[in-house]
């Protein structure tokens, strides 16, 4: 084998070692854990009611082009106004709170948070706030939420927007309690 071939040859096994590591950690969003150190890096043991599973906190990069909701289509890191809770409650309201991340949670079975307030007023389970990196790595990059069964699906720019609020601070509702 020549140095061009072995050169060649050393690529595409690069490029499929790293796909394989990729493919290996997409695996890992909803595996059962109990420390952090069950999760692949980029990954965090979670507590979510009951259960314990590995979720994504540190997101891939979101530099994506035109129709992926990426800067050119006013996605994460377009420099504009930065949306607040108000401004992505009613997408999570239509695609999460309606059947499952509400006060009635019973077919999801997801108790550990709900995302139909910002924080608990009362000490009680967690909000939108809380759970920010999880709801844009779901809903954005993974695009897992809400499940491919479920009407109606947020649009891309939907997404994008929910993923700005996140990238942005995850703000809560404007003083006056609207948008921006």
């Amino acid at each position: 084998m020549d140095a061009r071939s072995r050169g060649g040859f050393l690529a595409l096994a690069t490029v499929l070692s790293v796909a394989g590591c990729i493919i290996s950690q997409d695996e890992a969003v909803n595996r059962a854990c109990t420390s952090n150190t069950d999760c692949p890096q980029a990954y965090a043991c979670m507590e979510l009611g009951a259960q314990r599973t590995c979720e994504l906190i540190y997101p891939p990069s979101v530099d994506a082009g035109p129709g992926d909701g990426g800067p050119a289509d006013g996605g994460p890191g377009d420099g504009g106004v930065v949306p607040t809770y108000c401004d992505v409650q009613p997408i999570l309201n239509a695609s999460c709170v309606s059947s499952c991340h509400g006060a009635d949670n019973s077919s999801s079975g997801q108790k550990g948070f709900r995302l139909d307030y910002y924080e608990p007023e009362d000490g009680g389970v967690k909000g939108a706030k809380a759970m920010a990196d999880r709801i844009k790595s779901r809903t954005f990059d993974l695009r897992t939420m809400p499940p491919g069964s479920f009407s109606p699906q947020p649009t891309d720019a939907e997404r994008a927007r929910v993923a700005q609020w996140v990238t942005g601070g995850a703000l809560p509702c404007a003083p006056d309690g609207g948008g921006n």
